[in-house]
């Protein structure tokens, strides 16, 4: 009797060992993952360059989706006219691949309908907070003469 209680005793501390080691093991996986894989529609756009602010609201008029897997990301932008107003007639897209260490997320834009900013990295720092993103980084293209910070906020699209 005292050998199978032995046994018994033997056997629940193997298995809340396992469950315990299992738990520990995703909760450690889990805290290093950021949620940043999916699809994400911009709400504000605030670009900061020489001393001057220009905020950009992505809810009215137009509308703008990134979207990220597990290695490249994409974005598409365009007006809800249909493109039949002449004044806010606006689309563009581009598409790369991304690297992401911590919250330094970094973009290599391959293709964009502005020719000028392809071949080009950007990196930002990004904040997930629920279902919004933040990215705040310098997009400098010397070439072309653009330095400035940009901040852009996401809601995550379900």
């Amino acid at each position: 009797m005292l050998k199978q209680s032995i046994k018994k005793i033997t056997a629940i501390t193997l298995v809340v060992s396992l469950i315990v080691a299992c738990t520990k093991q995703s909760t450690t996986a889990d805290s290093n993952t950021v949620p940043i894989k999916g699809t994400w529609k911009l709400l504000t756009g605030t670009l900061i360059e020489k001393g001057d602010t220009t905020v950009t609201d992505y809810t009215k008029g137009v509308s703008f989706i990134k979207i990220i897997n597990d290695t490249h990301f994409s974005f598409i932008n365009h007006d809800l006219n249909h493109g039949k107003d002449s004044t806010t007639a606006a689309f563009s897209a581009g598409a790369g691949t991304y690297t992401l260490k911590d919250n330094t997320y970094t973009e290599h834009l391959e293709y964009c309908n502005a020719r000028e900013w392809e071949d080009h990295d950007f990196t930002f720092t990004i904040e997930i907070k629920n279902d919004t993103l933040i990215q705040k980084g310098i997009e400098k293209i010397e070439s072309q003469g653009i330095e400035r910070l940009n901040i852009e906020k996401y809601v995550r699209v379900k």
